[in-house]
């Protein structure tokens, strides 16, 4: 309950505090800012946890349940959009249904998920946060994400004019060409973005790390960086959070929000705990699947021309939800 108290006195103070420097500086700064996180903060912190941590076999399932997860939240989001048409008799925007799908699927297991699971389970088992962060939910976004993206835009028809002339004709032509470059590059930017990700490359020198002696001095300098880096990180949070103000998304948000931070983390966490998984391992597990919709469901939704303002709802929507989850699934679990 301590752990929990400082948790939250950490999260909120740190995340208030990006809201006002929001609100405050340029527009510029937290693109400075995630850029500094994602290039040198988030591989350096990684380097440092890895060499702590308990690596064992049964570590490899957390990829696996993120993937499971994934897939989960997809499709009870879909039922829950066919449900909805059935019952009100209504149609959902295309754009609409794939970011509701999106919000129920990828979590934010990154910056918000490697804090608070540090800070409230058991550190030795950080390397599941990390196996189900960099190895699941990374490829989830950007990978099953891309495709439910794709599969849902609809700016591949926006734009192909609709006359009868011959120049029209080869204007039609060359939106048509234009308009399908754009609908499936972003997928081959995706790729390179998730091979040259640092965090990947960060994890992978930190196992290479924890066969040599890193001096104590050394190591206790990456770790003052390391904290100082999650720090920044909710810290951006609130500043990212500042620029989010759309809520007429909102009773489709929290349909999306009770998949992925209720149903989801409670159906799985439950069936793992039956399959007598290690306490503190299903623990981090539950955490990390019950995190709030990642930012990179924006990207995907700004990417595609999707619903960006449900996104933008369900990020802040779910940020502030994840206080009132967070203990529940504590005591649960």
């Amino acid at each position: 309950m301590s752990n929990l108290l400082e948790l939250y006195i950490k999260l909120v103070g740190l995340v208030l505090f990006g809201l006002i420097l929001g609100r405050k500086l340029p527009a510029i700064v937290p693109t400075y800012i995630s850029q500094f996180i994602f290039w040198v903060g988030a591989p350096v912190s990684i380097i440092t946890f890895v060499q702590r941590v308990q690596l064992s076999n049964s570590v490899w399932i957390a990829p696996v349940i993120a993937y499971i997860a994934t897939f989960a939240g997809a499709i009870l989001a879909w039922l829950a959009i066919q449900g909805r048409a059935y019952w009100r008799n209504t149609t959902t925007k295309l754009s609409t249904r794939g970011s509701l799908i999106l919000v129920a699927m990828v979590g934010n297991t990154g910056f918000l998920g490697y804090p608070i699971t540090l800070s409230v389970a058991d550190n030795n088992y950080f390397a599941w946060a990390l196996f189900y962060d960099l190895l699941g939910t990374l490829f989830a976004a950007y990978g099953i994400g891309i495709v439910v993206g794709n599969c849902f835009s609809t700016r591949h028809s926006n734009n192909i004019s609709q006359k009868n002339s011959a120049q029209n004709s080869n204007v039609r032509k060359n939106n048509y060409f234009q308009n399908y470059f754009q609908r499936y590059f972003p997928s081959l930017q995706i790729i390179k973005i998730i091979i040259i990700n640092p965090a990947l490359w960060g994890f992978g020198i930190g196992l290479v790390l924890r066969h040599y002696f890193i001096p104590q001095p050394i190591y206790q300098g990456l770790e003052i960086f390391a904290w100082s880096s999650l720090a920044l990180s909710l810290i951006l949070i609130g500043m990212r959070l500042s620029k989010l103000s759309s809520w007429h998304s909102l009773p489709l948000a929290s349909l999306g929000l009770t998949i992925k931070m209720l149903l989801v983390p409670l159906v799985l966490g439950t069936t793992l705990k039956a399959f007598g998984l290690e306490k503190a391992a299903v623990e981090i597990i539950v955490l990390q699947m019950a995190m709030p919709p990642a930012f990179a469901t924006l990207v995907i939704a700004e990417i595609f021309d999707l619903d960006r303002d449900l996104s933008v709802t369900a990020i802040a929507l779910g940020s502030m939800v994840l206080l009132i989850t967070l203990p529940i699934w504590l005591w649960l679990f």
